[in-house]
């Protein structure tokens, strides 16, 4: 046999060696019990997904997550959109979706099974550019009044959090800045990378340095399919381990992102 035949049979060999093994018929069963994947995709977080902008594409980390999970589970991938996480938590209840990508919190995990997160996102603060306020230790404080999305992981954490200011929820994440002008409002909370894209196209706004919380995002799998969510834990964390969520990180050029390591059960 020649050199190059031994290399060809080299490669199919490891490439074999390293496939990943299918999964059981459960888990099939239980991840796509339609027969496809029905995966709820949160375009109202840019960091996880948004739409090509020639074509109307889907496309994003949470994307193609979900077309190598179809692949592995051999069934065809269903995207379901939604503007907000909000939304995306409620519709559990209506069995609308298989999988889905959301915040960790620990009140979503009453009717959902969270995985290890995936990626880490920050949340920041943006105000008006006449605020007084410079920095994020100044925003809890009486008078103040912040925008956020309703629902999103930045709604729950500051509800927990705040003590002094006051909430106002906008109807989606991407309409939060919009929120606070319309309302004259002081404040606007929200992912770091919505905000900044919102303060490039809107006059007379500021990004507060830092970051008021991190958000970490897992895909989730609605309770009572035990062997799929065992089967969705491994998955993220062989997608992390392997490099996939780097490079769809790079590939769609998402910046401010950073892949969360390794699964800590002391962190559950």
């Amino acid at each position: 046999m020649s050199r190059t035949a031994l290399l060809l049979a080299a490669a199919l060999v490891a490439a074999c060696s390293s496939a990943p093994p299918r999964p059981s018929p459960e888990v099939v069963s239980q991840l796509a019990p339609t027969g496809k994947l029905r995966a709820a995709i949160n375009f109202g977080n840019p960091v996880l997904a948004s739409r090509d902008p020639a074509s109307g594409e889907p496309r994003g980390v949470s994307v193609d997550l979900s077309r190598e999970l179809a692949a592995r589970l051999g069934v065809p991938l269903e995207i379901v959109p939604y503007a907000a996480a909000g939304r995306v938590v409620e519709a559990v209840k209506t069995g609308a979706w298989d999988v889905a990508y959301v915040a960790r919190d620990p009140l979503r995990s009453a009717d959902m099974y969270q995985s290890p997160p995936y990626v880490m996102i920050e949340g920041s603060y943006l105000v008006p550019a006449e605020s007084t306020i410079r920095s994020n230790a100044e925003v809890d404080r009486d008078g103040i009044r912040i925008a956020v999305g309703k629902g999103s992981a930045y709604d729950l954490f500051l509800t927990r959090e705040i003590r002094r200011a006051m909430l106002v929820r906008a109807p989606t994440s991407p309409e939060v800045v919009s929120t606070m002008i319309r309302q004259n409002l002081e404040v606007a909370a929200g992912v770091r990378q919505q905000l900044e894209a919102d303060a490039r196209r809107t006059a007379g706004v500021r990004l507060l340095p830092g970051r008021f919380m991190v958000i970490n995002q897992a895909m989730a799998v609605p309770k009572g399919r035990d062997a799929g969510a065992a089967y969705v834990h491994d998955f993220i964390e062989e997608m992390k381990a392997s490099g996939f969520v780097a490079q769809s990180l790079l590939r769609n050029k998402v910046e401010g992102a950073a892949v969360a390591g390794p699964d800590d059960p002391k962190e559950r």
